[in-house]
């Protein structure tokens, strides 16, 4: 048969066009495809996280310190979450492994931190954290009467400490324990020590009778008689420790590295500048002070002699 002689032009004129259909149809396959658009992959957070040590009620303290997350990033322009922390440990693992880059620390776990990330830096502290005590607390019903030496006493009791990784609940009273009495805990109550999982535990633990005495925080043992919710004619204080640095904001260095150099200065004067009283009863505080390493230098040699740190 013989061809048209229109054929091969019309072929040249249409090829065009069926190129053009065959790339609008691949790109539209390719837009469709999810392992294949850009716009699948999850972008990087430039969040700025931080925690804190759950040395009170876990669930009053993600309330205060959500409240404090929201105030962090209206002032310093970028978004600021609080991600609460299980125990000591794991705050100061997350600010380790740099799952958070700020942390509300007690004196120990502060050390601890910085030790193991060169160049973090405590940054404020409370007022009161220059000068913290600890409270040595007793049941009504236990043989024993405030002192002002060590209650010697306290070895025939049941008794707890705070958490484990707490300045003032465990560290500073160990401490003060060894200095008084030349012996471990386990030698002076002649058992291992008992730990309670925060300072508010340790309070019911004791008006409860389920341990005759115990060691606490004397910040929260103050706010707590002041809200009623532990009676000092209950919960009797027995001795109170000389004083010592405690709890302090530590920041990360990659903050500066996030947020641009001189981010961690402008947070400092963020904190300190905090003046609303619901903010700081989360900590709890009347102010915030700026706050520098060598604050805790005392803690640490503690830390260092009862082997919490290197």
């Amino acid at each position: 048969m013989t061809a048209h002689p229109l054929a091969p032009r019309l072929l040249l004129l249409l090829l065009p066009l069926l190129l053009l259909s065959a790339c609008d149809q691949g790109s539209s396959a390719s837009s469709s495809s999810p392992t294949t658009s850009a716009s699948s992959k999850p972008a990087k957070t430039t969040a700025l996280r931080f925690s804190a040590i759950p040395d009170q009620n876990s669930t009053e303290l993600k309330e205060k310190f959500d409240a404090m997350a929201k105030h962090l990033s209206q002032k310093l322009g970028v978004p600021v979450e609080y991600v609460p922390a299980t125990d000591y440990k794991a705050s100061v693992e997350m600010f380790k492994n740099g799952d958070i880059q700020l942390a509300w620390f007690g004196g120990l776990t502060g050390v601890q931190a910085r030790q193991a990330v060169p160049g973090a830096r405590a940054i404020a502290q409370g007022d009161t954290d220059t000068k913290f005590v600890s409270y040595f607390v007793a049941n009504k019903s236990a043989p024993i009467q405030p002192s002002e030496s060590f209650p010697t006493d306290l070895a025939k009791l049941s008794f707890t400490f705070g958490p484990a990784s707490s300045t003032s609940g465990r560290l500073m009273p160990e401490y003060y324990l060894r200095k008084n009495t030349g012996k471990s805990p386990a030698e002076f109550f002649g058992t291992q020590p008992a730990f309670s999982e925060s300072h508010d535990q340790t309070l019911e633990l004791v008006a409860a009778g389920k341990v005759q005495a115990g060691v606490v925080n004397f910040e929260v043992y103050d706010r707590r008689v002041k809200d009623g919710k532990t009676d000092p004619n209950v919960v009797r204080v027995i001795w109170k420790t000389p004083q010592f640095a405690d709890y302090n904001f530590t920041a990360h260095p990659d903050l500066d590295k996030q947020f641009g150099p001189g981010f961690i200065d402008k947070l400092q004067a963020t904190l300190v500048a905090i003046d609303d009283p619901k903010l700081l009863s989360a900590f709890p505080r009347t102010k915030l002070i700026p706050a520098k390493n060598e604050d805790y230098a005392a803690t640490e040699q503690v830390a260092k002699e009862l082997g919490f740190v290197r």
